[in-house]
């Protein structure tokens, strides 16, 4: 099964994708304000694109696992993105995704590495 994955904010949303064995995830890159009719069409443009079977957004949970005003928001992304896409989209817990981004560095957009480190455990807790 192939997963993307997104890292959403209001301002810029991180892509990553799992290759076609829903084993590895790598980043993709940045989708600019994800929740307008634009991103909405870039956003399906790469899930076709990359012939995604599901799409995995990150919940941004309190470290207490409560639903914060960020998650609020993020719910309300995620139901205007069922209704736009024809695949299943999911949520993950999201807590330290970012932390792992900063640490891991790389060439990829800091949003993106967080939406690969997202995607990778939900790849290795979906097996």
């Amino acid at each position: 099964m192939k997963a993307l994955a997104l890292d959403y904010g209001a301002a810029r949303t991180g892509v990553a994708v799992s290759d076609a064995t829903g084993t590895l995830a790598r980043p993709v890159g940045v989708v600019e304000r994800a929740a307008s009719r634009d991103g909405l069409d870039r956003l399906a443009m790469l899930v076709a694109e990359h012939e995604a079977d599901v799409v995995v957004v990150g919940l941004p949970l309190t470290l207490r696992g409560e639903h914060g005003a960020q998650a609020r928001e993020t719910e309300a992304f995620v139901e205007v993105l069922r209704a736009r896409l024809d695949v299943p989209v999911v949520t993950e817990d999201e807590r330290f995704t970012t932390t792992l981004a900063q640490r891991s560095g790389g060439r990829a957009p800091e949003d993106a590495l967080a939406a690969a480190h997202l995607l990778q455990g939900w790849l290795e807790r979906a097996r």
